[in-house]
């Protein structure tokens, strides 16, 4: 018997999903971690970017890193601990926790189509992927090692050691580290959904109720105004009023450009894989697809920052079922995706 057997198959499947997430590291299944190729799934655009320095053997590295355990400081979080590859690389907390039990000041995003993105953070604080897979390392919150710690551990490990020299010709350096953790990153693309068969004119692969929520979302809805282009997101930073306390924003985008006017702005998240991805918002503060309709419906918390495009929505409660039923589908994988199987 073989794993070609559908019995052995289930099996194999049930020992895997009974394993903890701590000793699945590297050998966790997913359908974008499997080949480490950088290929954009349909509703994505090609190439991804980073195609033209991608190396799949820098990626392995990257994936081999994301799941170890060593670059934080008490040897206990991983990059996967926060960013689950069983919960679409979100965070299955509000605010997950981090080394020395202390916990992450802000809701840990989903990893995937971060190949596309114009900006990086809930801030925007870093610039580009590089920069930011390798802030949480020294976060105090989240991992809280030292940078140079991390590399020290890097070279005292003999397998480490041998694949940074062989990949990069040298001893590991905190570019080497960061290049390989962003290879790994770029491969984790979600698309190819029933939502994108939709827009290439397959009708029948949406529910009525989740072409009548894409409707809404494209109109009256106004969604779109924010969540735009094929990753459904304008990288831009809004103030929607989440974390108002007292009629006050957290500072967000401010507490990076030291302009007013960005208070309370935090990043436009994806929503692809978003039914995957709960809880919702740069806080988690929102526990399901229905409640960020609801706090959407009423139009945000006031305050004096409030972003323009913030306004009730005139949504009757049925109008609201198919929204979600529309966000929901953009989790949903194609019937005829390679990567839905």
């Amino acid at each position: 018997m073989t794993a070609e057997n559908p019995a052995v198959r289930f099996v194999m499947l049930i020992i895997v999903a009974a394993v903890s997430r701590a000793s699945i590291s590297a050998q966790v299944v997913t359908p974008v971690q499997s080949s480490l190729q950088l290929s954009a799934p349909k509703g994505l655009p090609s190439p991804v970017p980073g195609s033209d320095t991608f190396r799949p053997a820098v990626a392995g590295l990257g994936r081999t890193l994301f799941f170890d355990t060593s670059l934080s400081i008490d040897r206990k979080i991983s990059c996967s601990s926060c960013h689950a590859p069983e919960h679409g690389f979100a965070s299955v907390e509000a605010l997950p926790a981090g080394s020395l039990g202390r916990r992450a000041l802000r809701n840990a995003p989903t990893l995937y189509n971060r190949a596309y993105g114009k900006a990086f953070s809930w801030d925007g604080r870093a610039k580009t992927l590089e920069e930011q897979v390798i802030l949480p390392i020294s976060n105090a919150n989240e991992m809280a090692l030292p940078l140079e710690d991390a590399i020290l551990r890097l070279r005292k490990d003999e397998s480490y050691a041998k694949k940074f020299a062989a990949l990069f010709g040298r001893e590991a350096t905190a570019q080497d580290l960061s290049v390989a953790l962003a290879s790994f990153t770029r491969t984790l693309v979600h698309a190819d959904t029933v939502v994108d068969d939709f827009r290439a004119g397959q009708v029948g692969h949406l529910t009525r109720s989740e072409r009548t929520g894409m409707w809404i979302f494209e109109s009256k809805g106004g969604c779109w105004r924010c969540h735009t282009g094929p990753n459904l997101t304008d990288e831009a930073f809004h103030n929607t009023g989440i974390g108002v306390a007292g009629g006050k924003s957290r500072p967000g985008r401010m507490a990076i450009t030291n302009d007013p006017a960005d208070a309370g702005g935090f990043k436009t998240p994806t929503l692809r894989a978003l039914a995957e991805t709960a809880p919702y918002m740069h806080d988690g503060s929102l526990a399901t697809l229905a409640e960020v309709v609801a706090f959407y419906r009423r139009g945000g918390n006031e305050n004096p920052r409030l972003d323009r495009k913030m306004k009730p929505l005139a949504l009757s409660d049925q109008d609201a079922l198919h929204l979600v039923a529309f966000l929901r589908a953009l989790s949903r994988r194609s019937a005829f995706s390679a990567r839905g199987k």
